[in-house]
């Protein structure tokens, strides 16, 4: 019998362990019926003028945009980052940094001088996002949310031309491995991830009760959360079970990799797009 050698072991082993790691980190290319829904949802967003405020995650967002631009043929969207009133004299997909991260107020306040500076007066279609950051253990939700709330109403109402899409709280991943179980089971574990993601959850019901099925609504977290095949990450605390980031779309557990910055760009456009 033919026996085989230590390189040879060596070699097979990195081989199968390279098969085995994959971490989420690759986009996989688009599939052909994919790509061409994709395309027509750029198509039919690239004659309006829309305006996104956010942070670190954003900027995953809009690098996910660029990814699709790289598998699509067609026409591309007009990206921009500018919060400039003058740049909005023709299509663009303007985008920036808003407010300060851990700071909602903040966010909600840069946003709405956003808007009134002139850019409410350009734009079809403008929305902001809080980060994981915004939304903690600690945060007071009524206080969070009914300022979001009267901003949102208040901008509506002085600009009923412009369509404005509320979005959900990203999400982090909660580490369900090994040692966190039996940190978990002595009491030792990290119960801030866990009320962090809670609170999050919190806001983001209440935000879907009030505008979904009434207003556009982009639920980010929702994507964050369901797997390709169509699984949904999820954790139970208090008998009760809430969503948490999918980790193969994360790399740092809140940031989004290639292939959840991708997918959540897909999602974005798809829902842009289905405005009339």
């Amino acid at each position: 019998m033919r026996t085989i050698g230590f390189p040879s072991i060596l070699f097979l082993s990195i081989i199968f362990l390279a098969a085995c790691s994959d971490n989420g980190s690759r986009s996989d290319s688009m599939q052909s019926d994919q790509k061409k829904v994709v395309e027509k949802s750029i198509d039919k967003l690239s004659g309006k003028k829309i305006f996104f405020g956010h942070q670190s995650v954003g900027v995953n967002i809009i690098d996910g945009i660029d990814d699709i631009f790289n598998q699509t043929s067609g026409k591309k969207l007009n990206l921009a980052e500018t919060r400039n009133p003058a740049d909005f004299g023709k299509p663009l997909f303007a985008h920036t940094k808003i407010g300060t991260n851990s700071d909602p107020s903040s966010k909600l306040a840069d946003f709405e001088k956003i808007i009134v500076s002139g850019v409410g007066d350009k734009v079809d279609i403008a929305f902001f996002k809080f980060c994981y950051v915004d939304i903690t253990a600690g945060s007071d939700l009524e206080k969070i949310f009914r300022e979001y709330a009267d901003t949102m109403s208040q901008l509506k109402k002085r600009y009923p031309r412009v369509t404005f899409v509320h979005v959900t709280v990203p999400l982090m991943t909660i580490n369900k491995g090994l040692k966190a179980k039996i940190m978990k089971m002595t009491g030792l574990g990290n119960r801030e991830e866990y009320d962090d993601n809670i609170k999050r959850n919190e806001f983001n019901s209440r935000l879907l009760k009030e505008y979904r099925g009434k207003e556009l609504v982009f639920d980010l977290a929702s994507i964050e959360a369901t797997a390709p095949d169509g699984k949904v990450e999820s954790f139970t605390a208090g008998g009760k079970t809430y969503t948490a980031l999918y980790p193969k779309y994360s790399n740092d557990g809140g940031h989004l990799n290639e292939n959840g910055r991708r997918k959540t760009a897909e999602k974005l456009l798809l829902t842009l797009s289905s405005l009339q």
